[in-house]
Order: structure tokens, then C-alpha cells, then sequence
């Protein structure tokens, strides 16, 4: 080869490697093959989480050519453990999140689909082991027991008497429990006179307002930290035909609740707080944008909870969604 063909050989080279360091070039965006492993639609707030999946995937997959969702439900931490493996195997992720069934029972199965290179992001129940993940989304647990808290104490000018159901006896319950405590702490004339379990179930919560009605002859207001719990404390109320309770504050933004203020249909429902099954679209969302430009998510996530009434809850109704 000729000193001038020799140039002209390495000049090719050199423009090739150019063009293929650019940012711009069509093949610089990676293929993401992600998948989602959720929850079956049991009950209305997983029911919502579906949905939102569905939504991101339709979405994304639209706007993304090189991008691929594959949504999987489980009705149980089995199902979803063996979907993991079908995911990582027959569908060939190279992306996946994760709401866990469960946390002990998923955190190997995770780790072992992150064990073959595959990028984690976990959504909202946490494993027990954090290395089994790149990334976790959750929702506000903090802000969702301040926020009742504060409007609460507020509204009924720091004193009266207050009771409060539970969720499940969880780290994400504890959380949202030690929280609304920390608020009334700075208000002594607020006395809480119970806080029960009753399983984020409306039947559940029905049977421990029922009991409290039964047991205190004055009640101000309800912290239901569920808005399935707080349909619950209202058919109790009214069965009881009570009308000393001036608010019943529940959680999470159901429709339902949300058109109630909207509609200002109910006096004792005054407000809400922000903690959608949307946090699954946003992850979905996230997790494949960043994927796309071969990015990494920040180790955790946290999608703040906020205070809803009347003024703002247009901004947080979706009608078309289950939940």
C-alpha cells in the first residue's frame, strides 16, 4: 500500500470511529427488552397498578421503536418468582422492574435475574436484600402519616379526640405511623385514643370503627391510612347514625374519594393524600428512558405525597383508572 492510500485507509478509519462515538448516531440508542413483574389486579389499589403498567407500555412502546415491555401478574410470590426466570430466559430481558409479592420470598429470585446482567428496579416493597437491585421507586411513606397529621391538627384547631386504623403490621405501616405521632406530639389537647389494625380493607375497617364507636362517645376525627379503610369508617358512622366526627381522612387518592371532593359531597371528606399506584408508570417510565441512553437511575427514588383537597383534585382524579 502506497504512503497516500495508506493515509486515505487510516483517514476511513478514523472518520468510521467518529461517527461511531457520535451521540447523534441512529445506532447509539440501546435495544431495551424490559420487563414488569407486578401484582394481579386483587384488589383496587393492585388493580390501579396494573392499569398504569399497561399505560406505560402502550405509551413508551409507541414513542421508543427500540424499546420492548413485557408485563407479567402474579396472584402469589410463587408465580412471580417463576416469571422472573420465564422473563430472563424466554423473553431475554436485559432491563426489569419489579413490584415484589413479596419482599423475603423475591429478593434471590431478583438477584438472580441480576445475576445475569439484567438492570433491576424495584417498585415500592423493598427486598431484604438491597444488592439484589440498581434502583428503587417508592412512594412517600413519611409524608403520607405527616400529611393527615398536620391537616388534621390544623383543622381542628389542636384539640379533640382522634382515632387511627393501621394497614398491615409492615415497615411501610411503621413508617407512616411513626410519622403522624411525630406531628401530634406538638399538640397535647389531641388525644389519640386508638390506632388498630385493619388490613387496608373496607370490611375490616367497618369492624374496628365499629368498635370504636362502641367505645369512645366522642370522636373529632378518623385517620383511615387507606382510602379503601375509610369506606369503611363511613358506613360505620352511618349505621351508628354518629354526627359528632368531623373528619375522616383516608389515603392514596382512589377515584371515588377524589370525586367526593371534587364534588364537595361529603362535609367529613375534606382532603387526601397523594400516594397513586401511578408510581409503577413512573418507574416504567424511568427505568426504560434511562435504559435507552445506556443510563443509570439514582439508587432510590421517592415520589413525594401531598396534600389534596378540593383546590388541586382534578390534578390527581383518573377516572378510567380501576383505582
Amino acid at each position: 500500500m502506497t504512503t497516500m492510500k495508506l493515509k486515505k485507509h487510516l483517514l476511513a478509519i478514523a472518520v468510521t470511529a467518529v461517527a461511531l462515538a457520535a451521540p447523534g448516531a441512529a445506532f447509539a440508542q440501546n435495544k431495551v427488552n424490559l420487563g414488569v413483574a407486578i401484582p394481579a389486579a386483587t384488589h383496587s389499589f393492585t388493580a390501579g397498578i396494573v392499569w398504569w403498567a399497561n399505560e406505560a407500555k402502550k405509551e413508551l412502546e409507541k414513542a421508543n421503536p427500540d424499546l420492548k415491555v413485557t408485563i407479567k401478574t402474579a396472584a402469589n410470590a410463587g408465580e412471580q418468582a417463576n416469571q422472573l426466570q420465564d422473563l430472563a430466559t424466554a423473553n431475554k430481558i436485559n432491563a426489569l422492574v419489579i413490584f415484589p409479592f413479596e419482599s423475603a420470598a423475591l429478593t434471590k429470585p431478583v438477584a438472580q435475574v441480576k445475576g445475569k446482567g439484567v438492570y433491576v428496579t424495584v417498585v415500592d416493597r423493598g427486598l431484604t436484600d438491597t444488592s439484589a437491585q440498581d434502583a428503587y421507586v417508592s412512594g412517600d411513606n413519611t409524608a403520607f402519616g405527616k400529611v393527615p397529621a398536620e391537616y388534621i391538627a390544623k383543622t381542628l384547631d389542636g384539640k379533640g379526640n382522634i382515632v387511627a386504623l393501621r394497614g398491615i403490621a409492615t415497615t411501610l405501616d411503621n413508617e407512616r405511623m411513626d410519622a403522624f405521632n411525630g406531628v401530634m406530639k406538638a399538640y397535647p389537647d389531641i388525644k389519640l385514643l386508638d390506632a388498630k389494625y385493619a388490613n387496608w380493607n373496607r370490611d375490616d375497617a367497618f369492624k374496628v370503627m365499629q368498635d370504636y364507636l362502641t367505645r369512645f362517645k366522642q370522636i373529632d376525627a378518623v385517620w383511615a391510612a387507606d382510602d379503601d379503610m375509610a369506606i369503611g369508617v363511613l358506613k360505620a358512622i352511618e349505621q351508628a347514625k354518629r354526627d359528632d366526627i368531623k373528619i375522616v381522612f383516608g389515603g392514596a387518592g382512589a377515584k371515588g374519594m377524589i370525586k367526593t371532593l371534587i364534588d364537595a359531597k361529603d362535609p367529613r371528606i375534606q382532603a387526601n393524600v397523594s400516594y397513586s399506584p401511578k408510581f409503577i408508570y413512573d418507574a416504567i417510565k424511568m427505568t426504560a428512558e434511562a435504559r435507552l441512553k445506556g443510563e443509570a437511575l439514582p439508587a432510590t427514588t421517592i415520589i413525594p405525597s401531598v396534600l389534596i383537597t378540593k383546590d388541586n383534585a382534578k390534578e390527581f382524579y383518573f377516572p378510567d383508572s380501576p383505582f
